[in-house]
């Protein structure tokens, strides 16, 4: 039975190979290029053909404008035409090594990907069979997309430099992102172990350790330059830089022990100064008690109340003095007109006035 779907598979790709040798060559259409990116992308899971792969970066390289098009139909009518887990894994592996050239023609116009793998389902076995592969291949595409996203943006959008710690801090927490999502892709079913898996866990171990030293180095950089403004922002991406450190470590554990080349080591990274970290959480708490400061001040001015005694006036008429006492007397008319409008609060001017008033809950603010 394998023996005959490796024969199945194998006449696809050479229907496609012929296919492309009877297409009419022009300037704007790479026969060999489309022809390097089909067998870069063959049936075969038994093995990746790197020779291939390189020669598709070679053609990308020496014109990306005119290749990265050929590359993107290509790629994308392979896709969308075949259901094998094998072909869209390994096209996802070539769309990886192009982004990481990181030539500004790419980036610039892939920002997202030609195809959409989110809902992938292999076709050519039963779901118990491929299950653990339709997640690893969702899971790759999960990443590749926010990726290319990703670099897209860092090529195009250029922040002045009064903006510059901003856009840095929002750098990292994007990168944050990202590992978290590349951390995802991992094999979780028993039939997994094979070479094309392998190869494509290679891939991921080093760009995970790419992703995460891009992230101590940014962290390393903002960390004497943090304000009071941002304290607050910068320890929560420290805290969560420190989490997914352990994070990485538990995966290269996992790598190693399903047999990854790349993971055999575990990459020493710089470590994130303590004593800054430690800056940091003291301006946070600084910045809190000068809040607790304000605040319980602007609800001293609220609960201070202002009573005025009555000046004591004398009427002089014809026939008598008349002194109004300390009491509040009201006319009959007034009596009646806070009947219908009654005030929400009076206060005797004989006694102190005090308002009782809740302290803000400082510890869960």
């Amino acid at each position: 039975m394998k023996l005959w779907k490796r024969a199945a598979a194998a006449i696809k790709d050479r229907k496609s190979l012929l296919a492309v040798g009877f297409s009419r060559r022009t300037s704007h259409h790479n026969l060999d290029l489309e022809a390097a990116i089909i067998k870069a992308t063959s049936h075969d899971s038994s093995s990746v053909d790197y020779s291939n792969a390189h020669l598709v970066y070679k053609w990308i390289r020496s014109s990306p404008h005119l290749n990265l098009k050929t590359l993107i139909h290509t790629l994308s009518s392979r896709v969308n035409h075949t259901r094998s887990w094998i072909v869209s894994l390994k096209s996802l592996m070539l769309l990886h090594g192009v982004l990481s050239c990181k030539l500004p023609p790419v980036l610039g116009e892939l920002r997202r990907l030609p195809f959409d793998l989110s809902e992938f389902s292999d076709g050519h076995s039963c779901l118990s069979k491929t299950w653990g592969f339709n997640l690893f291949v969702r899971a790759y595409y999960a990443f590749l997309h926010s990726y290319s996203s990703f670099l897209s943006d860092q090529f195009n959008h250029r922040r002045p430099a009064s903006n510059r710690r901003f856009s840095e801090l929002e750098r990292i927490r994007k990168l944050q992102s990202l590992l978290d999502l590349i951390l995802q892709i991992r094999p979780i079913a028993d039939n997994m172990k094979k070479t094309l898996i392998l190869e494509a866990m290679d891939c991921i171990v080093v760009e995970s350790i790419n992703i995460y030293g891009r992230i101590c180095s940014g962290v390393i950089r903002i960390l004497p330059n943090s304000g009071k403004t941002d304290a607050a922002a910068t320890l929560k991406i420290v805290n969560k830089a420190t989490s997914q450190g352990e994070d990485l470590a538990m995966f290269f554990k996992l790598c190693k022990g399903f047999g990854v080349a790349n993971a055999r080591d575990t990459p020493q990274f710089v470590s994130i100064p303590k004593a800054e970290v430690e800056e940091i959480k003291k301006m946070i708490e600084n910045v809190q008690e000068e809040d607790e400061v304000v605040v319980v001040e602007e609800e001293k001015e609220k609960a201070i109340v202002v009573l005025e005694k009555p000046r004591l006036e004398t009427i002089v008429t014809e026939k008598w003095e008349v002194f109004e006492d300390d009491e509040c007397c009201f006319h009959e008319k007034v009596i009646k007109e806070y009947q219908k409008h009654p005030l929400p609060l009076i206060v005797s001017y004989q006694e102190p006035a005090y308002i009782e008033y809740m302290m803000p809950d400082l510890i869960t603010f």
